[in-house]
């Protein structure tokens, strides 16, 4: 099993994907931080001002004027009140929601890139892990090796969660150091709130509590770290069932798509909860965001993730075993 592992970490290695996935988040990530930059200087330009205070207040104004517009739908206008009454909370409690420095944006970066990001990061390691056996040809002689079927299929999943912990883990050590750049390295001690849930569309506060950003964002990058893992298995899985990996990537960036489509769209389609891609969105319930279906919760959504990720790997390894090969 050990030669299985060092031989399909080998192959990871020789493909580069991880060096390119590397450079390709450096890249974004690179760009983003200007995007922050900028985005800070024009406020500090229009409010005349860096205090965090009068910036959160500003933000409270514009939303409440986009409430009163006529052409915003019912939902919307929902989540605009939910975050409206968070907003309030932290300035009745003199905490600033977005305190300056590398952890404040790698904690941002992470929520805005859970659902669709770096599942397409992980799509590119994961798509090929066994239809680039086919592909190339060398499947019957992998085969032929007097080794059970199930053990080469598990050391090839056993890659894919090393690929997954090992993205997840420069995609976070990439966002603090080029961030840190710009916004400086301090903040990890910084106040956080969570806690934060929907009852009946309105904003419960009376479980929120305060906790360090360090334990904050150990607690995304977990999640985002499961979520990737579901995704990898679903693209493993495609990757046995479809023996073209460009059909593959193609089937599964189609799932992630319309689920962030989805997530926007769905809430009176109350059978949608139970699609994978409606779920992928974990760090919503850490912020206290309405989820996109009412009835939704973090337990749910991990139990949804849990069961299409086994059912996933399942049909890998049962399809897998039993396939012939020509």
């Amino acid at each position: 099993m050990i030669n299985l592992l060092q031989n399909e970490l080998i192959k990871l290695v020789a493909k580069k994907r991880i060096v390119v996935v590397t450079m390709i988040m450096a890249a974004l990530i690179a760009m983003f931080t200007y995007a922050q930059y900028k985005e800070t200087e024009r406020l500090k330009e229009r409010l005349g001002t860096t205090d965090w205070r009068t910036s959160l207040q500003q933000q409270i104004v514009d939303t409440q004027n986009r409430l009163s517009g006529s052409r915003i739908s019912e939902e919307w206008k929902k989540q605009l009140q939910i975050r409206v009454t968070q907003q309030q909370y932290y300035l009745d409690h003199n905490i600033n929601p977005a305190e300056p420095g590398a952890p404040t944006f790698v904690r941002g970066f992470v929520e805005n890139s859970i659902q669709l990001l770096l599942p397409l990061m992980i799509m590119v390691v994961a798509a090929d892990l066994v239809s680039s056996e086919h592909s190339m040809g060398t499947v019957k002689l992998l085969l032929t090796r007097p080794v059970k079927r199930w053990k080469i299929l598990l050391s090839k999943y056993m890659t894919l969660v090393f690929s997954v912990s090992l993205i997840i883990l420069l995609f976070g050590l990439l966002a603090y150091l080029i961030s840190g750049i710009v916004f400086g390295f301090t903040g990890w001690k910084a106040p956080v709130l969570t806690g934060f849930t929907i009852e009946g569309g309105e904003l419960d506060t009376s479980a929120v509590h305060l906790i360090p950003q360090w334990q904050y964002l150990l607690m995304e990058l977990g999640l985002a770290w499961f979520v990737s893992l579901v995704v990898g298995t679903f693209s493993f899985m495609l990757s046995v069932l479809i023996r073209s990996t460009a059909a593959g990537m193609g089937v599964m960036l189609a799932c992630l798509i319309s689920g962030t489509i989805l997530s926007s769209m769905v809430s009176s389609w109350e059978s949608a909860k139970y699609l994978f891609m409606v779920n992928l969105d974990l760090t919503s319930y850490l912020r206290g965001a309405a989820p996109p279906i009412e009835g939704m919760s973090l337990g749910f959504s991990l139990a949804v993730l849990s069961i299409w990720g086994a059912a996933a790997l399942l049909v890998s390894f049962i399809v897998f075993i039993r396939q012939d090969v020509y």
